[in-house]
């Protein structure tokens, strides 16, 4: 995250994502304190404006289609790669017979990047069903793998802080790290 001062700006505050940072633009007389305020209330709201664009399912189709382009040579080809609201536990699955991939709907609203790399982990599953070398080497491509699995990590352990009486309440822990099925299917 980067602040930026300006002396030309008198009063508004604005924030936009650049890249994988945030930039939140203040007017260069506010003190710290009001700067803390404004920071955390401008990353709040981008977050909000991010959580309303919501890719629906085919447009979760076409970014799996340019992900595997962009980071696998475009050898991963999914039948299918749809949201679903059964997955508490997982972010998402995948099942190479089928050729089926599924997102837990718990991954809306959340970074562009941490969706683009569960959509990358599923899409390399189509290639290697285990979570063997060969699989990570394939998750090398994306340089935000480490990014992404940080977050989703902070999430996990987020959800299991104690609940705090006035405090925003967390969503269920959203799962742990994963392993093929007995039924072959890939998480």
């Amino acid at each position: 995250m980067e602040v930026r001062r300006s002396a030309r700006r008198s009063r508004t505050v604005s924030a936009y994502r650049e890249g994988d940072r945030t930039v939140v633009l203040i007017p260069a007389r506010m003190s710290l304190a009001e700067e803390q305020r404004w920071v955390a209330q401008m990353l709040e709201k981008l977050a909000a404006q991010e959580s309303r664009r919501v890719l629906g399912d085919d447009a979760l189709a076409a970014r799996a289609r340019e992900l595997s382009a962009a980071h696998l040579g475009g050898r991963a080809r999914p039948r299918q790669v749809r949201w679903v609201t059964n997955q508490n536990s997982r972010w998402g699955s995948c099942t190479p017979g089928e050729g089926t991939i599924r997102l837990s709907h718990r991954l809306q609203g959340m970074p562009e990047y941490v969706i683009d790399y569960v959509l990358l982990h599923e899409l390399a599953h189509l290639l290697v069903p285990d979570h063997g070398p060969g699989f990570w080497a394939l998750l090398e491509a994306y340089p935000r793998t480490e990014r992404a699995r940080g977050y989703l990590e902070g999430v996990v352990s987020a959800a299991r802080l104690p609940h705090i009486p006035g405090a925003r309440s967390a969503e269920p822990a959203p799962g742990r790290d994963h392993e093929p099925a007995a039924d072959g299917s890939c998480h």
